[in-house]
């Protein structure tokens, strides 16, 4: 039976975008003002101090007015050159996607890796890096956390890799669906551009693309041959030393983001880590007991923002979504590029609680008997158990 009047709340659980807060909902609905007045320039500079906090960095974050891709764009623009080799790695839907940007804009890409199942292998890195004795390879480009398949690279593995190899390439790394879900390290790990958007563990709808910059990044970008103004770092720097924009900013979803910056904040980044953890092990342990399979193959590179599931042989997980929408009104992710039709993506990030993956998971189960996909009992039982245990002992741990 499908639903004529879906009454109660949709279940959103695509990885992204995500639910948004009532609190950030209420802070986009405030009266615009003024975005060269002296309001404006305090809330810029706050939240500006408030991605440093995020990102892990002490150097500069831009702010466009875009989506994530805007700011792949971004980041490739203001530090290379057209014809400039720049390292990638075939991982995912969406490190894909970056790579065409790349071919687009002029670049050599040259994919040094491709295994949907696997993050970036640093083995991989080091040895394609020290096979170029010219340094032609300029940048490595990375996807933290791969969205399609729930796969987190190891950054900091990487980073390593690179130090090996002795190699001067930019690391450019994209943290669209990882930032304020996954521990990221912007300048331990000595990454030179990392990539975000605001839809995902932000909290905020889609509508704002990040550059996180070192200082090398910026050294590089005087050198960087490539038209741009839009997308350009510098009159962006310029401007908002004082609070303000080149050009007109998105003044509304500015005051989404200060808000949920203040949540973050609130909550602790560490905290807002072990919640996503939590709810990821919690998922992969009902998977299990319905037994079926997990698409990242290796554990240490499990994502806390999402699972992809596999389904069985025979059956198309784009009719099974279906179904869940139409009967549960959940929304699913779907399988994207070479996975489409094989697995669903359950996203387990952002605003979100206990109870809200609970109803997540019984959706899930009640939509896997109604389309007749072959499964064991079970999994909610599981993942309750770990969610009850898990809270138990970081009450304890708090002394609570």
């Amino acid at each position: 039976m499908t639903i004529q009047y879906p009454s109660g709340r949709q279940f959103l659980q695509i990885p992204g975008p995500t639910n948004v807060p009532d609190r950030v909902l209420r802070a986009i609905a405030r009266p615009t003002i003024d975005h060269r007045g002296p309001e404006f320039s305090r809330m810029i500079a706050e939240v500006l101090d408030g991605l440093k906090e995020i990102f892990k960095t002490s150097s500069h974050v831009v702010i466009f007015p875009s989506s994530g891709t805007g700011a792949w764009e971004a980041s490739l623009v203001n530090t290379l050159s057209a014809g400039d080799k720049v390292l990638m790695f075939d991982i995912g839907h969406f490190s894909g996607l970056w790579g065409q940007v790349a071919s687009k804009l002029g670049f050599d890409v040259h994919v040094a890796q491709d295994d949907w199942r696997r993050g970036v292998d640093p083995q991989v890195v080091e040895a394609e890096l020290g096979k170029d004795r010219e340094h032609k390879i300029k940048a490595v480009c990375v996807v933290h956390n791969e969205t399609s398949t729930g796969v987190t690279t190891r950054v900091r593995e990487i980073r390593k890799a690179m130090d090996r190899a002795r190699h001067p390439a930019l690391l450019l790394v994209d943290t669209i669906s990882s930032l304020g879900s996954i521990d990221y390290r912007h300048d331990e790990w000595r990454v030179d551009v990392t990539v975000a958007g605001s839809q995902k563990g932000l909290m905020l709808p889609p509508g704002l693309g990040f550059n996180a910059v070192s200082a090398k990044a910026l050294a590089a970008a005087p050198r960087a041959r490539l038209p741009r103004a839009y997308w350009d770092w510098q009159p962006m720097l310029r401007d908002n030393a004082a609070g303000f924009f080149p050009y007109t900013p998105a003044t509304n979803l500015l005051y989404g983001l200060r808000e949920a910056l203040r949540m973050l904040d609130e909550q602790g980044l560490a905290n807002v880590f072990a919640r996503h953890d939590r709810f990821a092990e919690a998922t992969r342990r009902a998977v299990r007991a319905w037994r079926l399979e997990v698409l990242c193959a290796e554990p240490q590179e499990y994502s806390s923002s999402l699972t992809a599931v596999v389904m069985p042989a025979g059956h198309d997980a784009d009719a099974f979504r279906k179904i869940a929408l139409e009967r549960f009104d959940m929304s699913l992710g779907a399988g994207l590029g070479r996975l489409k039709g094989q697995v669903f993506r359950i996203g387990h990030l952002g605003d979100f609680n206990d109870l809200m993956l609970a109803g997540t998971l019984s959706g899930v189960e009640m939509a896997l008997a109604a389309a007749d996909v072959p499964f064991a009992r079970g999994g909610i039982t599981a993942a309750l158990d770990f969610l009850a245990h898990a809270t138990q002992d970081l009450h304890a741990a708090s002394g609570r």
